[in-house]
C-alpha cells in the first residue's frame, strides 16, 4: 500500500488525508516534524527533493509530490474527478488558482504566525500576505454568489483543494465574518461523507 509522508499541521497534507479517507484508500502514514527539520534530512529530500510535505510513495517505490497532483492521481475515475472536459478544466483552474493565489498568502500567513518566533523578520510579510490573500477571498465569495461549490455543481478536487487552508484562514489572521458564502460552504464541505478534520489522520 502507499505510504504518506504527512504534518498534521499542514494544511497541503491534509487535502491528501482528505481524499484518502474519502476513498477509504489503505495506506501507512509517516508523520515528519517540519519544524525539527525532518522534511530536510538527506533520506526525506531523497524522495522529494523539494524537501516538503505531502509526498505519497507508491508501492513501487515511486514518490509523488505537490499536494494538488497526488490528489487528482488519487481521485482518477472517481466522482471527485469531474467526466465533462470543461467541468474538469474549471477544476483544474480553481486548483490552480489555490496555489498560485490562495495558498502564498492565506497558507504563509498562517506558517509565519504559528511556526515562527515573534521577532522573525518575516513578520514584515503579513500587511502584504493579509491584503492578497483577501483578495483571493473576495474572489471566491465573489464565485459562490450563486453556487454550492466550486466545480461541477458538487463537491470536487476544487474544494478539497480551497478548503485545506480556507478553514484554518484564522489562524493566519484572517476574519471570515465578511464572507458569508465562504462561511456557508465550508459548513458544506464538512458536512461531506467521511469528512476528517485537520488534526485527525486517516486510522490507517
Amino acid at each position: 500500500m502507499p505510504t504518506l509522508y504527512d504534518n498534521l499541521s499542514s494544511g497541503n497534507a491534509y487535502k491528501v488525508r482528505l481524499v484518502l479517507h474519502r476513498l477509504d484508500i489503505p495506506h501507512h502514514r509517516i508523520d515528519l516534524d517540519i519544524d525539527r527539520g525532518e522534511t530536510r534530512t538527506p533520506e526525506f529530500l531523497a524522495k522529494n527533493p523539494n524537501g516538503r510535505v505531502p509526498a505519497l510513495e507508491l508501492e513501487d517505490g515511486t514518490v509523488l509530490a505537490e499536494s494538488n497532483a497526488i490528489i487528482h492521481y488519487l481521485a482518477e475515475g472517481t466522482p471527485l474527478i469531474p467526466q465533462g472536459r470543461l467541468e474538469r478544466a474549471r477544476m483544474l483552474q480553481w486548483m490552480f488558482f489555490e496555489q498560485y493565489s490562495h495558498e502564498p498568502h492565506v497558507a504563509v500567513a498562517r506558517f509565519i504566525l504559528h511556526h515562527l518566533p515573534a521577532d522573525h523578520p518575516r513578520r514584515a510579510e503579513l500587511p502584504m500576505r493579509h491584503e492578497r490573500g483577501h483578495q483571493a477571498l473576495a474572489v471566491m465569495e465573489t464565485h459562490l454568489r450563486d453556487r454550492a461549490f466550486f466545480a461541477a455543481g458538487r463537491f470536487t478536487l476544487a474544494d478539497v483543494a480551497l478548503y485545506a487552508y480556507t478553514h484554518v484562514a484564522d489562524e493566519g489572521g484572517f476574519d471570515l465574518a465578511p464572507y458569508p458564502r465562504i462561511r456557508a460552504w465550508l459548513t458544506r464541505v464538512a458536512a461531506e461523507p467521511r469528512h476528517i478534520p485537520i488534526t485527525r489522520t486517516t486510522g490507517s
